[in-house]
């Protein structure tokens, strides 16, 4: 994954989950109730007062225990509708478990096998696609390529009502990335196929067959197939951050996301859905163990099937996170420790991973994670480093990056991409909030900004400067 997609968080990078950070293991008391409450309620609100999301809602359930179910902030700016619990949030690719299920369901059933080939049940996909496996679609190893990875193409048609075939259509023609299984990378396109299963196994289209077959008989009132022409109650609106504040969010036909991230929730919902997944309330033990073992080419992302697994401080999480414009939000589940937190926002410039981080170790009786700094800097000091910047990638090829100041941050913006907030560190040098590898320091001249060092997870990259930001 290169630099761009990563600064640039796009759909497919916001629909990809971030997993959870191993630490050291320690001794720990398991903290009562109150104690939690008042802790997540602090961690919750300080996360809106930064200007991370404008409304967040989090939900923390341990056993039988609900400790606190709440929302903060607003969930619409322009009508000051205050977030709540009952808020309901585009939850972006924490669908990909629900579609996972729906797909175990037919397994356990005998109408469809982990080992199939595509082509036995979806008629009329790519030549190359056909020999793909069920298994490899849902543990993202079948190298089909992905329509949220091609750009412009797909980014400039985020306004059309799009069927499943047409998005299929979309890298119909392109090569597979590898063959089939030889490999790992997170791809949209694969559940959409997953989905086209569902609806020619079952002879009903996925956005009815997940509400009335698996999401009603499971007791889940608040979580939609999220069309944006349903009047639905609740719901939340998106939005970004960029230099002169908050915005509303580019506009995603729902049509598009189907099977891999139209779904939308509510904390609750997602909660009492964690419970039941991880003690057979959805699929069978055995099909769970499926989809949270990661194996062959996916387990070095530790990714199952729509789920990833990873560990907080020696505690074993089930995680999946999920993003599209305007919304990121994150879920997970410790089974050793029957423990579900959830985390959702109307932002799609947030990181609530690091939220669901620190509210998992207040649960846990762990300390919390100290966030990095963040240097006073004034709009007139944020100038110096406006501009239109030429990044150079690995491979050769050179990307446009713009640099904005505005009235309350400094963003970096990629063409047909939301903004991501540059924070200042202090001595030219800047982090963000998407990815904590990212360090983004400025070479000056005459004091204004001439080009930057960008080093992120490894990789080391340079800019140049080649013109003014335009505003």
């Amino acid at each position: 994954m290169n630099a761009m997609r990563m600064i640039a968080r796009s759909i497919a990078l916001a629909l990809l989950a971030t997993p959870l950070l191993a630490a050291a293991a320690g001794a720990q008391t398991r903290p009562p109730a109150r104690v939690v409450h008042a802790r997540v309620d602090s961690l919750a609100r300080a996360f809106v007062a930064q200007h991370r999301a404008p409304g967040v809602s989090v939900a923390v359930v341990r056993g039988s225990d609900t400790l606190i179910l709440a929302g903060y902030g607003e969930a619409d700016l322009e009508n000051r509708v205050p977030a709540t619990a009952a808020t309901l949030y585009e939850i972006g690719s924490i669908t990909k478990q629900f579609t996972a299920a729906a797909v175990m369901r037919l397994v356990e059933q005998g109408r469809v096998a982990l080992d199939d080939s595509i082509g036995r049940h979806v008629p009329g996909l790519p030549a190359a696609w056909r020999g793909v496996t069920v298994r490899q679609l849902l543990n993202h190893t079948s190298g089909i390529p992905s329509y949220t990875d091609v750009g412009p193409r797909w980014t400039r048609r985020w306004g059309e009502d799009m069927p499943p075939d047409t998005l299929v259509a979309l890298t119909a023609d392109d090569s597979l990335w590898f063959q089939p299984g030889t490999k790992w990378r997170y791809d949209n396109s694969g559940y959409v196929v997953l989905g086209m299963l569902l609806d020619h196994v079952t002879g009903e289209p996925y956005p009815r067959y997940i509400e009335e077959k698996l999401l009603r008989p499971l007791g889940l009132e608040h979580t939609y197939y999220c069309d944006t022409r349903r009047l639905l109650p609740h719901r939340a609106r998106g939005y970004d951050w960029g230099a002169d504040g908050w915005s509303n969010a580019a506009y995603l036909s729902m049509t598009q996301p189907y099977s891999a991230g139209a779904l939308c929730s509510t904390v609750g919902d997602l909660a009492r859905w964690n419970r039941l997944l991880a003690t057979g309330g959805v699929v069978s033990p055995a099909s769970y163990r499926e989809m949270t073992t990661p194996v062959g080419a996916a387990a070095a992302s530790k990714y199952g099937f729509g789920l990833m697994v990873d560990t907080l401080a020696g505690h074993r999480i089930v995680t999946h996170g999920g993003g599209i414009p305007g919304f990121i939000t994150a879920n997970a589940y410790f089974p050793a420790d029957s423990l579900s937190v959830t985390v959702l926002t109307n932002s799609g410039t947030a990181r609530p991973d690091a939220l669901l981080r620190n509210i998992a170790r207040v649960a846990l009786g762990l300390p919390v994670e100290a966030e990095p700094p963040r240097a006073e800097l004034s709009e007139a000091a944020r100038r110096r480093y406006a501009g239109r910047y030429e990044l150079r990638m690995p491979d050769g090829t050179v990307r446009p990056f713009t640099v904005i100041a505005g009235k309350m941050a400094l963003v970096a913006e990629a063409p047909g991409q939301p903004p991501i907030e540059l924070i200042p560190l202090g001595n030219h040098a800047f982090r963000t909030e998407v990815d904590r590898t990212f360090k983004l320091t400025f070479t000056l001249d005459g004091g204004h900004a001439t080009g930057f060092t960008l080093v992120q997870r490894g990789a080391t990259l340079q800019a140049t400067r080649v013109g003014d930001a335009g505003r």
